[in-house]
């Protein structure tokens, strides 16, 4: 399965020739800058973890270009739909569903979640998927969680994408400790650099995954990687 990083938390996965990106934030990444073009992002599917702008803040415009069908919680699809994109699929925690490439299940995210302009956007979630070309989970900004537990019960992901920033979300220490929960040994980690306050080291977090057992993959924006 390839990977695509744009930058933050936002990247792409192909399968079954669908491409499925997730939580869009290149417009108002400096990091982004020169080297994504948010014009050029191709989708099927959008998956959106919660609702704060630097998961959000390009959702409306590629869905609208592309046609993409969104995938959130009840409320993040309303605000969609009143942002004009009616091609929405509700979901929320706990609750799987099966789509053309494959079957997703949300899962417990421990976060906070709010609109852009600061209204209430449901419960935070993360999202795992079975595919017959691979299963990952991509757990949205979150704190480790013994929920974590829960997600190898269903699948064992072949690799888990978390954010190792620290300050906002788990740090790189915390997510080897998720990585074994879920019983994968092979993170991309995300969610780093694009603020002062979640700048990381990155050969400390490769030495601290490393001790873990586990390699830690961090691709350069722009970058496509094999998992």
């Amino acid at each position: 399965m390839n990977l695509t990083y744009f930058g933050h938390a936002t990247f792409q996965v192909e399968i079954k020739g669908k491409k499925i990106l997730f939580d869009p934030f290149v417009t108002y990444n400096e990091l982004a800058k020169g080297k994504v073009d948010v014009n050029t992002i191709e989708a099927d599917y959008i998956f959106l973890s919660h609702g704060h702008q630097d998961h959000v803040a390009d959702a409306a415009g590629i869905a609208t270009r592309t046609g993409a069908k969104v995938v959130a919680v009840w409320e993040v699809c309303t605000w969609m739909q009143n942002q004009g994109v009616d091609n929405v699929h509700h979901m929320n925690t706990g609750g799987k569903w099966t789509f053309d490439f494959g079957t997703v299940k949300t899962v417990v995210a421990q976060h906070s979640s709010s609109f852009p302009d600061g209204s209430y956007a449901g419960n935070p979630v993360g999202f795992v998927f079975k595919t017959d070309e691979g299963n990952f989970y991509y757990s949205g900004d979150t704190a480790l969680t013994l929920d974590m537990q829960l997600i190898p019960d269903w699948v064992v992901p072949d690799f888990a994408v978390l954010p190792i920033g620290d300050d906002l979300t788990m740090g790189a220490d915390d997510a080897v400790r998720a990585a074994q929960m879920v019983k994968t040994k092979k993170v991309v980690g995300v969610h780093y650099d694009t603020f002062g306050y979640i700048k990381l080291d990155k050969d400390a977090a490769r030495s601290t995954f490393s001790k873990g057992g586990i390699a830690l993959e961090l691709p350069a924006i722009g970058q496509t990687i094999k998992l």
